[in-house]
């Protein structure tokens, strides 16, 4: 997959989950990060859970869940 599409995506993954779970974004940089990050935790739990997506849209929703699991891991330490 081409670098700036997967940004695109992270960003855009990040950006949904800090939605989903604090009611805000994390900026560009934050969005990407989180949403990169979390483009690996969802693979790896759904390919865990034996579940398998592909392209983008597969990518953007296993960015989504791992995101929202690396935000409520990571508001589990700052409490």
């Amino acid at each position: 997959m081409n670098l700036v599409i997967f940004l695109l995506i992270g960003a855009v993954a990040g950006w949904i989950a800090g939605n989903l779970t604090k009611g805000g974004g994390f900026g560009l940089i934050g969005n990407m990060a989180i949403g990169v990050i979390g483009a690996f935790i969802g693979k790896f739990v759904f390919g865990f859970l034996g579940f398998s997506f592909a392209g983008a849209v597969g990518t953007l929703m296993a960015a989504i869940l791992g995101a929202v699991i690396l935000i409520f891991i990571v508001g589990l330490f700052k409490r």
